[in-house]
């Protein structure tokens, strides 16, 4: 090596054993990179040298103005040196994230794009810098502009060979035209995504993870539409598929084609997301304690790498998971539980304002459902209402609607605000119980043809309870058996509550006076275990949330007298 290098291959030595120490020494790595300049460094090193600082001050300090004046440098200096894309991209692409960081996304987008203009001649970066890109328009919902990117670099990558990157661009298109609800174009889209995938020939690792984003769309497209049913065979070999990554080594073989360096998610990201889409199933198909299951089971591998990994998807799926064990603690009668759940996921969007943007109508929506559990029906309607104002997701805001038409109902006297909402319910309410059967027997049909168990359940017992009260008790009770079947398999609480009410007078205007007894006793003690989760619920200090309709998630609010209950005493 020629002498005056010498000085440099020391300096760098020393730096990068500063940054690697145990803990890192970031100031020390800092200081032996500054010193490079000194020597007046010929162009390359000194734009190596400009990234390498940027890249540490950006990801190991808070010092984001001189990272920004380095990775500048570097990105200006490395474009007049010929072959020298690496340090050339990796800065353009460090930079915009820092600009991202900074909520500066208008310079990061011509960079980038100047960026993927300059660099069609090396494959890794220019499908690099478009999924970032492409990233950067999905945060601030630009799908269409996204989802333009992501097909030109679908064919980038069919024209330089790489049909394992196709198919990666593919299916993150397919899975913003889900987002936007394009369904006439998902169709032919994942069809092709999916002779792509089972055709591509490559590391079985990179394979079977394409198999698993691919499932994952179609699972998620057929809850979306509510096929729990028609979706089993799909979730099944999703289920499969990562079990068989789980068994597979990660080979350290590079591919030889430089567009394929790319993955989905760690296998270890799959498993958890695979865990997801099946608490998602199980709650929409009503198996509750199979869904509480899974969730335990992903939030413990959950709560492990969060210790060594503090990637942002992490506390995404955590969030999610909380979501559907809320609702699940709700339908089997454990309020107090659901409430220090979503005091959870109030502290984990505390950490991240992203996060609260995404979630906050369904946080609101979710406490809207525990003040209707617990009777607190003005801080429903308060909630609800939050959550209409936060949300332009359709069937979100539908489900909002739905709820807050309940509450209004509920009080009696708020026909008008909800006769367009509710048909079935309202008819049922209203006393007009022909209309009502109708619109229940339609409801049945349907949650019947798709294993619905939670709206079978609910529609059987409307069902009895209108041929109840319409005098035909032989009826009536071929109805509300079945509900009360169902509602203890799911198990579901209010319906058994309700089954349980209408057997026992069922029962006594037939005159079986055992039957009624042993119904009365249920009845007793379903009142009995609802009315002390009740007094637990509303005694817990995060009862308080039920007030919190603005701004961001209140600091963890403590007990007036002693310390807040934990978590595993009510469990």
């Amino acid at each position: 090596i020629a002498a005056p290098e010498r000085w440099y291959l020391a300096l760098l030595g020393f730096a990068e054993h500063f940054r690697t120490s145990s803990p890192p020494k970031i100031r020390l790595c800092v200081h032996c990179l500054q010193a490079v300049f000194q020597f007046k460094p010929p162009q390359r090193i000194e734009a190596r040298t400009h990234l390498q600082l940027g890249s540490v001050l950006y990801h190991h300090t808070k010092n984001s103005e001189l990272a920004r004046s380095h990775l500048e440098k570097a990105w200006f200096i490395s474009q007049q040196v010929p072959q020298f894309e690496d340090v050339k991209f990796e800065a353009a692409s460090i930079l915009s994230e820092l600009f991202c960081q900074q909520n500066l996304v208008d310079s990061a987008k011509p960079l980038l794009r100047k960026a993927i203009q300059i660099s069609q001649q090396t494959p890794y970066w220019h499908c690099r810098l478009l999924f970032q890109l492409a990233q950067l328009h999905t945060l601030e919902k630009d799908l269409v502009s996204a989802c333009d990117l992501l097909g030109v670099g679908a064919e980038y990558a069919r024209v330089v060979g790489s049909e394992y990157t196709r198919a990666l661009f593919l299916l993150s298109k397919g899975m913003l035209l889900l987002m936007e609800r394009k369904l006439g174009e998902v169709h032919p889209l994942l069809t092709l995504c999916g002779t792509i995938v089972e055709n591509w020939q490559g590391n079985p690792i990179q394979k079977e993870s394409l198999r698993v984003f691919f499932l994952v769309l179609q699972v998620t497209h057929y809850l979306d539409a509510g096929q729990v049913k028609s979706v089993k065979p799909c979730l099944k070999q999703l289920q499969q598929c990562i079990q068989t990554i789980s068994t597979l080594h990660d080979d350290e073989i590079l591919p030889s084609n430089p567009a394929d360096l790319f993955h989905w998610l760690p296998k270890e990201h799959m498993c958890v997301l695979v865990y997801l889409v099946t608490v998602m199933h199980s709650m929409q198909a009503g198996y509750l304690e199979k869904a509480q299951k899974y969730t335990d089971k992903a939030l413990m591998q959950l709560e492990k790498l969060k210790m060594l990994d503090c990637s942002p998807i992490l506390s995404t799926f955590q969030v999610i998971l909380l979501e559907h064990i809320i609702m699940c603690r709700l339908v089997t009668g454990h309020k107090a539980t659901a409430l220090q759940e979503i005091s959870q996921v109030c502290q984990l969007c505390q950490q991240s304002p992203r996060l609260f943007t995404n979630h906050a109508a369904q946080l609101h929506t979710l406490l809207g459902l525990y003040c209707i559990s617990v009777n607190c029906m003005d801080n429903a309607e308060a909630q609800f209402t939050t959550a209409l104002r936060l949300t332009t997701h359709q069937e979100l805001w539908t489900y909002i609607v739905t709820n807050l038409a309940s509450v209004y109902i509920r009080e009696g006297n708020r026909h008008q605000e909800v006769s367009e909402v509710i048909t079935g319910l309202l008819s049922f309410f209203q006393g007009r119980y022909n209309e009502a059967k109708r619109f229940l027997r339609e409801t049945l049909k349907m949650s019947n043809a798709e294993d619905l168990n939670r709206l079978t359940a609910c529609s059987l017992v409307l069902l009895g309870h209108i041929f109840y009260v319409l005098g035909n008790h032989r009826e009536s009770n071929n109805m509300v058996v079945p509900a009360m079947q169902l509602a203890s398999k799911i198990p579901d609480m209010s319906v058994q509550l309700w089954s349980s009410a209408l057997l026992k007078d069922l029962n006594k205007a037939l005159g079986n006076t055992m039957d009624a007894h042993e119904a009365a006793q249920m009845h007793q003690n379903f009142s009995q275990q609802l009315l002390q989760d009740h007094i637990a619920a509303c005694s817990l200090p995060e009862h308080n949330l039920i007030s919190w309709t603005d701004g961001p998630p209140p600091v963890q609010i403590q007990a007036q007298n002693g310390p807040t209950t934990s978590l595993a005493s009510l469990l």
